[in-house]
């Protein structure tokens, strides 16, 4: 057992000293994540399973606070009303989960993010699809093979690992730099 975790860690240290490859693209996450809040816009996010709770995590550092006090900034993650991901599951089927809510509520000023460790997550590829036609900037973080994503999105961050939970572990942190940028643009300490 003690191997196993000394194993993993090393492996979570490996991922995750090779996001210095990654600094750009994360600086032009946080770019497109404040310029979208200054021009009135909302930062809406999604995934599946960890994904889901990644983009529920990232919406809760923003609406509420990172680490300084400053005004709640808008973000919401489409992925915690049960009521309507029920129906629309039940609907229109599990693939129309992001796009029919991305429909419902977002518009050109808006940033939408998908988090797909595999880049190919079917309802996720339907979420960008909607928001393209409707004008969004789109970015998606996903593992170190090229997805469908790609194909759709603006911006894509790709961790290079194809593990899941170590793409999951790139994507919070990343998740929190960004946060971090942001506080410190809106944080009036």
């Amino acid at each position: 057992m003690l191997k196993l975790i000394s194993n993993e860690i090393n492996v979570h240290l490996e991922v995750i000293s090779n996001l210095d490859q990654l600094v750009e693209k994360i600086s032009k996450v946080a770019v497109l994540c404040t310029e979208t809040i200054n021009n009135g816009g909302k930062i809406i996010l999604f995934g599946n399973g960890g994904s889901a709770a990644d983009a529920q995590h990232i919406a809760a550092e923003m609406v509420g606070r990172f680490e300084k006090s400053r005004k709640g900034l808008p973000s919401i993650a489409l992925t915690t009303d049960t009521s309507i991901l029920t129906s629309i599951g039940n609907d229109f089927g599990f693939e129309f989960l992001f796009s029919r809510q991305v429909e419902a509520i977002a518009n050109s000023r808006d940033l939408v993010i998908g988090l797909s460790t595999s880049g190919n997550s079917k309802n996720v590829i339907n979420g960008f699809i909607e928001a393209k036609k409707i004008g969004c900037k789109i970015i998606g973080f996903s593992g170190k093979n090229i997805g469908k994503m790609d194909e759709l999105c603006d911006l894509v961050i790709h961790i290079p690992s194809h593990d899941t939970p170590r793409i999951q572990e790139g994507h919070i942190l990343i998740g929190h730099i960004v946060c971090k940028i942001i506080d410190s643009t809106f944080s009036s300490e």
